[in-house]
């Protein structure tokens, strides 16, 4: 079996996860799925004999999301691997050993230079041309599917904020036109606006409400169809209902019928809709940071011996056996084993230890940690998604991405409270129309106020995000949880026991007692004079 965390775009509510798995864990080879809209990823347990990678990526698109393939450090691995495209491994470097030294005019190549020497000799500029394809290209059929997506072409969590912050600004603009020739306005005011172009009103409010409902709203309903594909009810479903029913109504009432039209509500609720949409996406942005501060921990280039030179490359670039040097106050890039040279390696990052521990020939050194005093080299035993660190943000996104039985239970409830709200809403309208006798605007009005009230998103969304902050905070204060269920045990402890070789630690060294050896200095006089010559 064999475990994975794959990015999804496009997930706007907390049903769009239920979908997902829905679809995917009943294909061949699948055997667990857990989504997660918060995050925009899921977790997926596969045989890797039955089914691949590129086939799980292919199923999520048939679901109408955009997937960017596996979820891996930033600068740990390759832009193509990042990308979801197969990657394509330059062949293992021989071991160049140089002296610890470095020399005058060791100076840092250009950009030109670092590939020349990256990519194999002979074959270099296919290999390059062959990396930049993969890392920069995406099929035909993705890509199209992308731009059907309601938030764009393969948006990240940060795009999807200002997409949404776009979409409220212009539907706020038109709703306040839209107002200001609405009854209501009249009515408080007494202030009647001229119509432009002598139209009538109705139509005016028409040419208003048309773009707030189309591209204000368009999201909502690309995100219906997709959930009603899925087979599931989400938020979407409930708000492209109430719009579009109010819209269709309002166009007949402008165009075909006599009676009221509420572009000025349709306006304001999208709006409002939006306005919760744009924070909760925030909400959700914020959330996922800690695992991106995670991701990130590792140094962003590395310098490595190439052709008997200190060449910097990008740490994706960091092949096994490569040899890398590292100098006083350098992050160490990947795993690995001293060669050459000694020196203190700080990494409390990854045990916790507040003191420096000693580093000499054959000494294994990890990612991320940080070399506090002399210079080394190391050999490259562990890149890429195979480093210590990468694996505990696999840890962490796992944990992030599984399910509590309290999650479970309220992400059934969402579903069961949402289909119901569309039921009462039917029932409203009807109840108001056939038996209380009120017209169709007043009962519409309603019905709608009844679906949109009864959406229950929050339900579904506090559970998740309570989990996310939590694994997330955990992990960047060097605590991980195993899965969610073992995060919410956690709650009920009342007694915790440390088995660890040493002492707890906080991670840095500091002074507890001053004793002073001898009867001429008090322990006071003692502090004061080593503050004077510190």
């Amino acid at each position: 079996m064999k475990e994975a965390t794959v990015q999804i775009d496009g997930m706007m509510s907390i049903c769009d996860g239920a979908g997902v798995e829905k679809q995917i864990k009943h294909r061949d080879g699948v055997m667990k799925v857990n989504a997660n809209f918060l995050s925009g990823t899921a977790t997926v347990v596969y045989d890797e004999t039955r089914i691949s990678l590129d086939d799980i990526n292919r199923f999520i698109a048939e679901c109408g999301y955009h997937c960017r393939g596996e979820v891996v450090p930033a600068h740990l691995c390759e832009p193509s691997k990042r990308n979801g495209t197969p990657t394509v491994r330059v062949k293992e470097h021989h071991v160049h050993v140089v002296p610890l030294s470095p020399t005058p005019a060791a100076v840092k190549p250009t950009i030109e230079k670092v590939k020349a020497k990256v990519l194999p000799q002979g074959n270099g500029a296919k290999a390059e041309d062959h990396a930049r394809h993969n890392a920069e290209a995406m099929p035909a059929d993705k890509a199209a599917m992308a731009q059907e997506m309601g938030h764009g072409a393969g948006k990240d969590n940060d795009g999807m904020v200002r997409d949404m912050r776009n979409r409220l600004l212009v539907t706020l603009v038109l709703t306040i036109l839209i107002y200001l020739y609405a009854p209501m306005f009249v009515k408080f005011t007494g202030v009647m606006l001229p119509v432009p172009f002598d139209l009538s009103k109705d139509v005016w409010m028409f040419l208003l409400a048309t773009p707030a409902v189309f591209y204000g709203g368009r999201v909502f309903y690309i995100g219906a169809w997709r959930a009603l594909k899925n087979g599931v009810f989400n938020m979407a479903v409930l708000v492209s209902l109430s719009v579009l029913a109010g819209y269709s109504f309002s166009v007949g009432a402008t165009f075909f019928f006599k009676s009221e039209v509420f572009y000025e509500a349709l306006g304001m609720l999208l709006v409002f809709i939006l306005a919760g949409h744009w924070l909760e996406m925030r909400a959700r942005s914020g959330a996922s940071k800690a695992v991106k501060a995670l991701l990130n921990l590792a140094p962003p280039k590395a310098t490595v011996i190439r052709n008997g030179q200190p060449v910097e490359v990008p740490t994706s670039a960091v092949l096994m056996n490569d040899v890398v040097l590292i100098r006083p106050g350098d992050k160490i890039p990947v795993d690995g084993e001293v060669t050459q040279g000694e020196s203190n390696v700080d990494e409390s990052m990854i045990t916790g230890e507040s003191m420096p521990v000693r580093k000499v020939v054959g000494g294994k050194v990890t990612g991320a940690t940080i070399n506090k005093t002399g210079t080394f080299q190391f050999r490259a035993t562990k890149v890429g998604a195979h480093t210590a660190l990468a694996q505990i943000v696999k840890l962490v996104q796992t944990a992030q991405n599984s399910k509590a039985p309290s999650q479970r239970f309220a992400d059934n409830a969402a579903q069961v409270l949402t289909i119901s709200a569309i039921v009462f809403g039917v029932a409203t309208f009807a109840g108001w129309y056939w038996f209380a006798g009120a017209t169709p605007v007043f009962a519409m009005l309603l019905a709608i106020t009844v679906v949109v009230v009864a959406c229950p998103d929050a339900l579904g969304l506090a559970t998740p995000m309570a989990i996310m902050v939590a694994s997330g905070k955990g992990a960047q204060n060097g605590i991980l949880f195993k899965d969610a269920t073992a995060l919410e045990e956690a709650g009920r402890l009342q007694a915790i026991i440390f088995d660890k070789t040493g002492t707890l630690t906080v991670g840095h060294p500091q002074v507890v007692k001053i004793v002073a050896d001898g009867k001429p200095v008090t322990d006071k006089e003692l502090l004061h004079l080593v503050g004077c010559n510190s």
